[in-house]
């Protein structure tokens, strides 16, 4: 099925919408070495910012909220 681009950047919401970090891949490894998938998060913050002098809604992670990457909106 094909969804507009607009629609396909909501769909993912694992991601920073300042600099598109997004999930990782790897194993989980057990005791006896047993590797199974797993994928790591960002932590994805879902705030309001202000953007172009209008507040909007997105999904930023705290390492771009942390370095002020991103102007909160009151």
């Amino acid at each position: 099925m094909y969804d507009p681009p607009e629609q396909q950047e909501k769909t993912v919401a694992a991601t920073c919408d300042v600099c598109a970090k997004g999930p990782s891949f790897g194993h989980s490894i057990s005791h006896s070495h047993v590797r199974t998938k797993r994928r790591w998060n960002p932590n994805i913050q879902r705030v309001r910012a202000v953007v172009a002098g209008t507040p909007k809604r997105l999904n930023v992670c705290t390492s771009c909220l942390k370095a002020g990457k991103v102007q909160r909106a009151v």
